[in-house]
C-alpha cells in the first residue's frame, strides 16, 4: 500500500533500525519508543489486523516477537516485558497494518493500561462462550 508507513520501510523507501529481517517479518526499533528497546514486529504483507492473517503467518509474527523478548531479556534486563497487539481504532490501532508492539518495562516508567473489569454472571459467560465456540466450528 502506496501511503503505509510499514509498506514503506519494508519496501527500503524509509529508513529504519532494524533489529531482524526474514521473507515475512521485519523486527525494528519504534522510533516512537517508551522504553529503550521498544521494538515492533511487523508482517511483510500489507495486512491490517489480526484477523487478516492466516495462522502460518500469524505464529510465525508471534515465533518473532518471542525472539526479540529474549534478545531484549538478554541485552536489556528490563523489570519485565509487554507484548501488545492493537486491532481498529478502538483496539488502539494507529497503523493499520499488522505489527507487536514488543516493550521492555521498568518499576514506574508512566505506562498505563486501565482494565476496567466488568465481571459479568456466569450465564452471559457460558453464553458467550457458547457463541464463540460455534464460530470456532465454522
Amino acid at each position: 500500500m502506496s501511503d503505509c508507513i510499514f509498506c514503506k520501510i519494508v519496501a527500503g523507501e524509509v529508513p529504519a533500525n532494524k533489529i531482524y529481517e526474514d521473507d515475512r517479518c521485519l523486527a525494528i526499533m519504534d522510533v516512537g519508543h517508551v522504553n529503550p528497546g521498544h521494538s515492533l514486529v511487523i508482517v511483510k504483507p500489507h495486512l491490517a489486523t489480526v484477523v487478516d492473517l492466516d495462522e502460518s503467518l500469524a505464529g510465525h509474527a508471534f515465533v518473532i516477537a518471542n525472539r526479540v523478548a529474549k534478545a531484549i531479556e538478554r541485552s536489556i534486563a528490563p523489570d519485565g516485558l509487554t507484548i501488545l497487539q492493537a486491532n481498529r481504532p478502538a483496539g488502539w490501532q494507529t497503523v493499520p497494518h499488522f505489527h507487536l508492539h514488543v516493550l521492555p518495562r521498568h518499576r514506574d516508567d508512566g505506562v498505563g493500561l486501565t482494565w476496567p473489569a466488568k465481571n459479568p454472571p456466569a450465564e452471559q459467560l457460558a453464553g458467550t462462550a457458547a457463541s464463540l465456540r460455534a464460530a470456532l466450528a465454522l
